[in-house]
């Protein structure tokens, strides 16, 4: 397989898309959780700049005086605040330093309009400590007593515990969304590998498979997930593909034997008149005898085609008829050759059974059905009865002809087919698939009860709409 047919494989295609699209997650995740961190730990600094600025106040302010005589002595009641490493000022009313401690005391912090006091000096600021290169972040509050400015008071902390919590952060997202990401692409690139492992059966199967050669399944074990199925139902599908080239072949080669025996029957005619000069009447038989085979080869040959119609699904053109007035006329038709043979008719046919169907088809279903019970039959009766269910009818042609033996019925509707003791009678061998088709063409069924020389029972069931 070369690169680029690798690239374009599913499993390969499946593995980009989970990492493109974990990546893409990833990347916004920890954007969204940088952001938030870093605004978190920016507003836990204000807060505790803020939260010191109001202890120093408290401890800088005595009977409505600032009390910073000797340096800040009374921030000591507040060891906290140095133990956090904060920086502290004191300034009074006009700006002017009395008193700080903590690393950052000189950093420059100035104050806009000193002299107003109030909220508009409240403020906060970020300098950079040119010593250390360190971030330092001041926060201003006015020192007020009776509404009265004493001064003001700044407290400053350094940043940079808080950018480096941040850094540690931005390196632990830097580091683990590619690992994150390789794990999940290669993860997922193995599960799918392992998935598709039956469709690279399936397709090799399929590589293997000609009509000649349908002997191939995958046999895979079901696991009844969607590859388990899908494999299952390829295997059931070469089956009916499997069976259905056996018909088709045995198919092709019934039709070919069939036709073969009266296209020799007539160049054997053909041949045996060449052979020396006849009567007028011997010539008469031999037309005759042409025409017995013409008429079979043409019979054939309309029977095939209906059989094809059927198998491709050929619409037939059903509409609302009587049922009761087509098997009556159906009896007349065969009354002649009942009587020839000296049999009897039962006709047991309900009055105005409507059905939808297609006539011309259910004709030909009879008579087919109904040649097959004269044919086999040589004493007793034929019987035509035909009953209505809730939403079918049912139609029984019965005989007292020799029967079907046990071993027949199953095969009795395959094409060509036609058991050793109808051998000597005339036909193809497929009126009953043609009858068959025509049932399945209404949506209908078609069954079979036979004892051998006790006659037959078809039965048909037609839906009424």
């Amino acid at each position: 397989m070369t690169m680029i047919q690798r690239f374009s494989t599913l499993r390969f295609r499946f593995a980009l898309w989970t990492a493109t699209f974990l990546i893409t997650a990833l990347i916004g995740f920890g954007v969204f959780v940088y952001v938030i961190m870093s605004s978190e730990l920016a507003r836990s600094v204000d807060d505790a700049l803020q939260l010191s600025a109001a202890q120093a106040i408290a401890a800088t302010v005595e009977d409505g005086y600032l009390s910073v005589s000797d340096g800040l002595p009374e921030l000591s009641t507040v060891p906290s605040l140095q133990d956090k490493g904060l920086t502290i000022r004191v300034l009074n009313a006009d700006g002017v330093t009395l008193g700080a401690l903590g690393a950052y005391r000189d950093l420059p912090v100035t104050i806009s309009n000193p002299s107003e006091g109030g909220e508009g000096n409240v403020s906060f600021i970020t300098l950079m400590d040119t010593d250390d290169a360190e971030p330092v972040r001041f926060y201003t509050a006015p020192i007020l007593s009776d509404n009265r400015l004493l001064g003001y008071v700044q407290v400053g902390q350094s940043l940079d515990l808080m950018n480096d919590t941040l850094e540690r952060l931005l390196t632990a997202l830097l580091i683990s969304i590619p690992l994150l990401v390789g794990l999940a692409s290669v993860g997922s690139y193995v599960l799918v590998t392992r998935t598709l492992t039956p469709i690279d059966s399936i397709t090799h199967t399929a590589e293997r498979i000609s009509a000649q050669d349908l002997h191939e399944r995958l046999n895979f074990p079901n696991t009844h997930d969607e590859v388990g199925r899908l494999a299952a139902t390829f295997d059931t599908m070469l089956d009916r593909l499997e069976r259905s080239f056996l018909r088709e072949r045995q198919f092709t080669a019934d039709a070919s034997h069939e036709l073969r025996t009266p296209l020799t029957a007539m160049q054997t005619i053909i041949a045996v008149t060449r052979e020396r000069r006849r009567t007028p009447e011997a010539y008469e038989q031999v037309l005759d005898d042409f025409n017995s085979e013409t008429k079979r080869l043409r019979q054939m040959v309309e029977d095939l085609l209906q059989l094809a119609r059927g198998d491709q699904g050929a619409d037939i053109a059903p509409k609302l008829m009587n049922l009761t007035l087509l098997l009556r006329d159906v009896a007349d038709v065969f009354a002649p050759l009942l009587e020839s043979k000296q049999l009897r008719l039962e006709l047991d046919v309900p009055d105005n059974l409507l059905i939808i169907g297609d006539s011309d088809n259910l004709v030909r279903l009879f008579i087919n059905l109904l040649d097959n019970a004269v044919k086999f039959t040589d004493e007793g009766e034929i019987g035509i009865r035909a009953c209505a269910a809730v939403r079918s009818v049912s139609i029984a042609i019965s005989d007292t002809g020799v029967g079907i033996a046990e071993g027949d019925l199953a095969q009795i509707f395959d094409r060509f087919y036609r058991i050793d003791s109808s051998r000597s009678t005339s036909g193809n061998g497929l009126g009953l698939s043609i009858a068959k088709s025509i049932v399945i063409a209404h949506h209908g069924q078609i069954e079979v009860s036979s004892c051998r020389g006790h006659g037959s029972v078809f039965t048909i069931i037609l839906p009424m709409g």
